[in-house]
């Protein structure tokens, strides 16, 4: 009886220590249920196609239905580390990733911090920041290679209206082909990053920018010191997003250029298409593929490190 006492006293456990005692939670399988219909599309569509495509880099899978596909190893992998034109693509997909990006974050900054002050017809200004968001990429396309059109586009129109020469063939120049298809990029994909910062700034306590009028704090110390922390987190995903939409865009270059003139355009994404559906390299195609998504996933990795490391300095 005593014992009984003491063990009650000590919260019913062993020992007397009053710690609970552990019991393993059981495992609720109806769960795996719940996530099936989501995890089976994923599985299907994503990973699996992703792990053919990996196994297909390793062979020298071509067209051609009586063609019997080998195993060749490493060979594709060998043979793109000495493929010129590739690594030439590789260059040219980094300068569009990074000259698209940059500025896609700058001006959508700057949109942002427009569309969330109190202005009459604030509505009508965000449903119209958003619409080249809602245009497909291939509608984008062919509408701005009727502005780029040398003959009766609205930019050389404008060019010659204001006396400023002839106007040019902006899409097949070789200078002025990726600068023309870059402006384009920056255009089309502004509203998500506009979108995501309003988001952000919509998120800051209105408290604070109070509080750091009050003490005297100009419009730019109150961005330095409130705004931009609280938008920090969501400025550093949007953009790693970006830089990974942007580095694998096939369908808005495709239609404007081709990745034309002379290749100045021809994006990674594009190099490996021609590869696999003009040519009949599948194998090789997908070995550039493989390269593409170890890049990107190395500057992922790279990009969440720095983000768990500034969360642990903080």
């Amino acid at each position: 009886m005593t014992s009984v006492t003491a063990t009650a006293r000590s919260g019913g456990k062993a020992g007397g220590t009053g710690r609970p005692a552990h019991r393993p939670r059981p495992v609720d399988h109806g769960a795996w249920f719940l996530v099936l219909p989501a995890l089976i599309p994923i599985l299907v569509l994503s990973v699996g196609p992703l792990l053919y495509g990996v196994a297909l880099a390793f062979t020298d899978a071509q067209s051609g239905r009586t063609r019997s596909t080998q195993w060749v190893g490493t060979l594709n992998f060998q043979d793109l580390l000495h493929d010129t034109l590739f690594w030439e693509s590789f260059r040219i997909g980094l300068l569009w990733a990074v000259g698209v990006t940059v500025p896609q974050f700058v001006l959508g900054l700057g949109l942002a911090l427009l569309l969330n002050q109190n202005l009459r017809f604030r509505w009508l200004a965000r449903a119209l920041a958003i619409i080249p968001w809602a245009m497909p990429e291939v509608v984008v396309g062919i509408m701005w290679r009727l502005v780029y059109n040398p003959d009766a586009g609205i930019l050389n129109e404008t060019v010659r209206d204001l006396g400023l020469g002839d106007g040019r063939d902006w899409l097949t120049g070789l200078a002025t082909a990726l600068p023309a298809v870059t402006a384009v990029g920056i255009w089309a994909g502004m509203p998500q990053t506009t979108v995501a910062l309003l988001a952000g700034l919509q998120n800051t306590p209105q408290e604070l920018h109070e509080a750091a009028a009050l003490d005297g704090a100009g419009a730019w110390r109150r961005f330095r010191t409130v705004t931009w922390p609280a938008l920090k987190p969501v400025a550093l995903a949007i953009t790693a997003l970006n830089f990974i939409w942007n580095f694998n865009s096939f369908a808005l270059v495709y239609v404007l250029t081709g990745g034309g003139p002379g290749g100045r355009t021809r994006l990674p994404m594009l190099f490996a298409y021609e590869e696999a559906f003009r040519y009949g390299q599948f194998g090789y195609a997908a070995a550039m593929g493989c390269v593409m998504v170890a890049v990107i996933s190395v500057l992922l990795a790279l990009h969440l490190v720095g983000r768990l490391k500034g969360g642990e300095d903080r």
